[in-house]
């Protein structure tokens, strides 16, 4: 199931139309966790003011997204599932690999996004992303799945982990 995603209405078209290439290209060579990370860094260009999706072509921006969401989760490392090479994705979805990756450079510096960034890692590889579980205890930096199971409910309250491990 699909969460609602906030898109301004100026912007409802433009996102629809980048959303449908997005989907479509997931669905045919990613897989729905990824469809979903792309819908909501859509929504979160459309809500930016100005909007860069105003500006440049659709299929250009749709590229970008993808692979923003696949630098950031080692899409293009041949020992995950699912891989792509970046040169391969930017062929399917017909745009240059330098556009694809000059436009998603752009996005990683306006969100201050990095590989690991735990708001958009894949749910299924949340488990193996360090940087989802590190917290601060009394100045000392540590992995919440060690700690107790208090300062584990704490964490999770605060939204510093992303759930309770077991």
């Amino acid at each position: 199931m699909q969460k609602k995603i906030s898109v301004p209405k100026k912007m409802r078209a433009r996102y629809d139309e980048i959303v449908k290439l997005t989907d479509d290209f997931c669905q045919a060579h990613l897989n729905d966790e990824y469809a979903e990370l792309c819908r909501e860094m859509t929504a979160k260009l459309s809500r930016k003011r100005p909007s860069p999706l105003e500006r440049s072509r659709v299929k250009s921006w749709a590229a970008a997204i993808i692979y923003t969401i696949g630098r950031i989760n080692f899409l293009f490392d041949k020992t995950q599932t699912p891989h792509l090479e970046a040169r391969q994705l930017c062929q399917l979805i017909g745009v240059g690999q330098g556009t694809a990756s000059g436009k998603s450079t752009e996005i990683m510096r306006m969100f201050n996004l990095t590989q690991f960034h735990p708001d958009w890692t894949l749910p299924s590889q949340m488990d193996g992303n360090p940087l989802a579980w590190m917290i601060s205890v009394n100045g000392f930096i540590i992995d919440a799945r060690s700690a107790s199971r208090e300062i584990q409910e704490e964490a999770f309250r605060l939204g510093l982990i992303p759930y309770l491990p077991d």
